[in-house]
């Protein structure tokens, strides 16, 4: 998971309003009387000002046209030839004439206005016979035909676009009885997560296993938009659980509304939900994911309306107002945050064939290519107003980390065709080894962070997907150094093992020090909890996928039995406090990225290796999984974005 390595503060809800039955006095009569004597009033009102509009309204001879069954009064002409003046291009017929005229309009405007009053009047008085509960479920029928409306109006069909070639998306059934029995174990493990999230936390966007209610972060703003059941939708259907894959559907489809006045991360939304769409819809064909999918890109899309182009952190989803995180260097923008939108936005050009999502993400990437970069690093922080960079600090873990592994993943998209974000991806790559990766005293490889000319021998367990992406990119790399980077990433692995080794309940801490005798373990601590992240994982199976060594699998079963022992409670699954203490406390918080990429990338570590095989498939850095687009699809190739 590839996120600012932040606690998020608690969401607030307002109470709904009720307006039930309940909300009324009893006292039926007397409420009927206060009824119709308020209407009767605003009606008055409403046919007051009516007739006041008509005989204030400014004379009608002194404009174009006043189209109320009028005929015009003003004629455009160029021939004077008939008789009157002309003035001004028009033709003003004789004055007496068109007074009475005039007059004649006038009285049959005011008698069309008196018999719609009346009108209006024995409709009001049908509708004050009426009862309380038939007038609520004629405004609310009302409401339910603007509400649908408004619904149509978003929901533009879809160019048809044909699906690439979808290549393993089911079986990866073992033959191992052993390892067959271990994928089964975290198949329940994702059933207990997800069916006390659907008892407990139902359309919340995350879990409180504990309390036992819905749980979310200002991340997601202050609406409830089941983040979790958008975000575990792919796990749920790679693991053959089909019947929460069709309640996740059903709820998405009816419930999933992106029109809400709610302040949202870009980056978040996008990873989660974007990504999880797409995954949905590609695995699935169900269109309603991809109609999801572009709604809410659009509702993003104001979010880079910034002097640069560099987008704002945050957007108002209704009203498309942006900011940035008040934490982040002089208001800048986040490396990782607007480095990590590649995937999705080209995947959204794809299906719809507008090619505002491509050149959104393109423009950024030209951007940074202009831009000078201290040691060859690109910092974390850069202004979106005036395209510099906040304070000099580099990191592959928070902050920075899912920027790199984008550029790597637009190049595996894209078929190995994106040349240009590869390139990036080895200057960059080649930057890092030479300034942030070191070997400790005791031989482990780790990956610290450059903070104004000082490299801090720190390493952050977001930091350790980094493995992973080093094993995903050694096939391409330039000077035959695939080799290397192969090695890197096994090194890389075995540090981020370590770190879960070393703790009393065998799994890691936030961060971890390589500090004189101290390595591998955390200091500090409020760097000692484990919130249930994926990134170690990642790493085991990627590794796994490309060396088939059995101690991967061995690793990332530790951490399964680790997870089930000192995470489960009977409400789900909850981050704990402190990996060093026997007796753990827990944060009681089961965040959708458990379901989205930890329990996943467990899952396909004990699947064969034709589930998602990484030559068709290319995960995002929530772990959803979207398809490589070879140009040789004609749709792609004729596809304005990619000309």
């Amino acid at each position: 998971m590839s996120a600012p390595a932040l606690l998020p503060l608690a969401g607030r809800r307002l109470p709904a309003l009720n307006l039930g039955a309940s909300s009324f006095p009893h006292h039926r009569a007397t409420l009927r009387l206060s009824e119709k004597f308020i209407l009767l009033l605003i009606l008055s009102a409403f046919i007051t000002l009516c007739f006041g509009a008509f005989f204030f309204l400014p004379d009608s001879s002194k404009h174009k046209r006043f189209d109320l069954g009028l005929e015009d009064v003003l004629i455009p002409h160029v021939d004077t030839s008939k008789g009157g003046k002309q003035l001004g291009g028009f033709l003003i017929h004789g004055q007496g004439h068109d007074e009475h005229r005039h007059r004649e309009e006038e009285e049959r405007l005011r008698n069309k206005i008196r018999a719609d009053h009346e009108k209006a009047l024995e409709e009001a008085k049908e509708k004050l016979k009426k009862s309380r509960d038939e007038i609520q479920a004629e405004i609310q029928t009302e409401k339910n035909k603007v509400v649908q409306e408004l619904k149509k109006k978003d929901s533009k069909p879809l160019p048809p676009v044909p699906l690439p070639n979808l290549v393993g998306i089911n079986s990866g059934e073992p033959a191992d009885p052993d390892i067959r029995e271990k994928r089964n174990k975290i198949k329940e493990m994702m059933k207990h997560a997800w069916d006390n999230y659907r008892q407990y936390g139902w359309g919340h966007n995350e879990l409180k296993p504990i309390a036992r209610k819905g749980h979310s972060t200002n991340i997601f703003g202050n609406s409830q938009m089941g983040a979790t059941i958008v975000d575990a939708l792919d796990t749920l259907y790679i693991m053959g659980l089909h019947d929460e894959f069709r309640e996740g559907q059903e709820w998405i489809d009816k419930n999933l509304d992106f029109s809400v006045n709610s302040e949202v991360s870009v980056f978040e939304v996008n990873i989660r939900f974007i990504g999880g769409l797409l995954a949905a819809y590609y695995l699935s064909g169900q269109e309603v994911f991809k109609i999801k999918a572009v709604q809410l890109a659009g509702k993003l899309l104001p979010a880079f309306n910034t002097p640069t182009g560099i987008p704002w952190a945050m957007v108002n989803l209704k009203s498309g107002v942006g900011r940035n995180w008040g934490w982040a260097s002089a208001g800048s923008s986040i490396l990782a945050e607007f480095g990590t939108l590649h995937m999705e936005f080209v995947h959204l050009s794809y299906l719809t064939g507008d090619p505002v999502y491509y050149n959104k993400v393109m423009h950024i990437r030209k951007l940074l290519q202009k831009m000078d970069r201290p040691n060859g690093l690109y910092p974390n922080y850069l202004n979106p107003r005036t395209g510099r960079w906040g304070q000099h600090h580099t990191s592959v873990g928070g902050l920075g980390d899912s920027f790199y592994e984008y550029l790597l993943k637009a190049w595996l998209m894209s078929d190995k065709t994106d040349t240009e974000a590869r390139k990036m991806y080895d200057d960059a790559i080649e930057a890092i080894e030479k300034h942030l990766i070191r070997k400790s005293n005791g031989g482990l490889t780790f990956i610290g962070e450059w903070k104004n000319g000082h490299l801090e021998r720190k390493m952050g367990h977001l930091t350790c997907f980094a493995g992973g992406m080093f094993a995903l990119g050694a096939d391409g790399s330039r000077d035959d150094k695939a080799g290397h980077y192969l090695q890197l990433g096994a090194e890389i692995a075995h540090t981020c093992h370590e770190s879960y080794d070393r703790t009393t309940l065998k799994l890691g801490p936030e961060a971890f020090k390589f500090d004189g005798g101290v390595e591998a373990v955390a200091v500090r601590q409020n760097e000692k909890y484990y919130i249930l992240r994926p990134e170690v994982i990642e790493t085991y199976w990627y590794m796994w996928r490309f060396t088939h060594d059995p101690k991967y699998r061995q690793w990332g079963w530790e951490a399964t039995q680790a997870i089930d022992k000192y995470c489960r409670v009977s409400g789900g699954f909850s981050g704990v406090k402190d990996v060093y203490s026997s007796s753990p406390t827990y944060d009681d918080v089961q965040q959708s990225f458990f379901l989205a990429e930890t329990l996943k990338y467990l899952y396909l570590l004990f699947s064969n290796d034709d589930l998602l095989p990484l030559d068709n498939w290319v995960f995002n850095t929530e772990a959803h999984p979207l398809p490589v687009l070879h140009l040789a699809n004609t749709t792609l190739s004729g596809n304005p974005a990619y000309r």
